[in-house]
């Protein structure tokens, strides 16, 4: 099954250099396209072996060499994933968005260093009664607090390596619903760029005042227009904007790329491969496209599940609607997004997530946003049923609480809070 997935590039969207099909020779990224030639095909091979596998082939048909090559290349692949052990033990470092260049002290040289590798945990409470066992996997323990501080670090580099942008030259323009934009003002900032973002007034204020913190311009748009109506202010922003880019989440390859070459293979690399589910609510789409891309490509049967409000079913074909999930349910399927990886697609109401998020820190001591709620909640569901008795299901918790606090969520806590007594004491 490893051969045949993996040499159908279209199935896993591609390989890429042959050797990052071999992950104790280039670690666990997986790749973006596979050479279109035999010639290009044969280069690669040749580069990692110095003597020709096939031998001498006297077939003048490029199609047929083609598949021979290809073949050879799935066997590679094949080899290289009977070597997971090995793959276990050196991987841990080289699944980091940003790797420090120096030996020695186990301290990070800055803080983009301590972008991915996030714990997993089981949860143990909210699943009593379940068949299956959930694992979470917790994106709030990155820097700044979110599975979208890998997307921001990603796109500086990429946009860098294009030479598309300079530190003290360029202003970088995003559209999010919060947590983009907080880790883009976080390592944008430091980095030495002028960041605006826009996003919808529905947005808590905890994520304004973070935006505010690290210096980012902000740009707020009616709640009503949603995302479209964020993209659509960010584009003006860069017309009328010198120096300007827009960073694009959810165009940009950069997005499910992250995903595919860090978050994917620790999932693996941490479950040992034995994973059978991934619940992920979708926003841009990148986090569970890329994780889909990655553990397909390496043969595994895992079933990919997208998250989705209930009151904007666009995943399902239905149309959008203003909801209280603030993260995911764009109102749109964002480019970036490779529905075809996705085997399931769920629906969670705003009441259901918001219910499922406020037991999660009682009950299993995981502080979490409402995102984080409808991902569980329908993790849960999905293991109480008898036929995934046994299995492993992996949801991503994307975000931690505190930037919630404001959000219709709490209100009956800020109520309370406001109307607790002050106690008269002698001292």
């Amino acid at each position: 099954s490893t051969m045949s997935s993996l040499a159908n590039p279209s199935a896993s969207g591609g390989w890429g250099s042959l050797t990052s099909l071999v992950p104790f020779l280039s670690g666990p990224a997986a790749p973006p396209a596979v050479p279109q030639s035999a010639s290009s095909l044969e280069a690669e091979l040749g580069s990692l072996f110095p003597f020709d596998l096939l031998g001498e082939s006297e077939s003048k048909d490029k199609d047929d060499k083609y598949a021979k090559y290809t073949a050879v290349a799935a066997g590679v692949a094949a080899v290289a994933c009977a070597t997971t052990a090995y793959q276990a033990s050196q991987a841990a470092e080289k699944c980091r968005v940003y790797q420090s260049p120096k030996g020695g002290m186990s301290i990070a040289n800055n803080v983009l260093e301590l972008v991915g590798n996030t714990p997993m945990v089981y949860l143990n409470t909210v699943t009593k009664g379940c068949h299956a066992k959930v694992v979470a996997k917790l994106e709030s323990n990155n820097p700044v607090n979110s599975v979208k501080d890998r997307l921001a670090v990603s796109m500086i580099q990429e946009a860098e390596n294009q030479g598309l942008i300079k530190p003290g030259q360029n202003v970088l323009v995003e559209a999010t619903s919060g947590n983009t934009g907080i880790a883009l003002a976080c390592f944008a900032g430091m980095k030495g760029y002028k960041v605006i973002l826009t996003m919808p007034d529905s947005m808590s204020m905890e994520r304004r005042c973070l935006l505010k913190v690290f210096g980012a311009q902000i740009v707020l748009t009616p709640a009503a227009k949603g995302m479209k109506g964020a993209i659509a202010k960010a584009n003006e922003i860069v017309k009328s904007t010198r120096g300007a880019m827009l960073t694009e989440q959810f165009k940009t390859l950069a997005n499910a790329k992250v995903h595919r070459n860090t978050t994917g293979p620790e999932i693996y690399r941490d479950t040992k491969g034995k994973v059978d589910i991934i619940v992920s609510g979708v926003g841009t789409g990148g986090t569970v496209t890329g994780i889909a891309q990655y553990l397909k490509a390496t043969g595994s049967n895992c079933k990919i599940v997208a998250v989705e409000p209930t009151e904007s079913p666009v995943l399902s074909g239905g149309k959008p609607g203003p909801h209280k999930i603030q993260g995911i349910g764009a109102g749109f399927i964002p480019p970036v997004m490779d529905v075809s990886l996705v085997d399931q697609v769920m629906q969670v109401s705003s009441e259901q997530a918001m219910t499922m998020a406020k037991r999660l820190p009682r009950e299993e001591g995981l502080f979490t946003g409402i995102s984080a709620g409808a991902a569980v909640h329908a993790a849960v569901a999905l293991a109480k049923k008898p036929e995934n008795k046994g299995k492993l299901i992996a949801v991503i918790i994307p975000s931690f609480g505190e930037r919630y606090l404001s959000s219709p969520m709490f209100n009956d806590l800020r109520q309370q809070c406001e109307k607790l007594p002050t106690h008269d004491v002698q001292c």
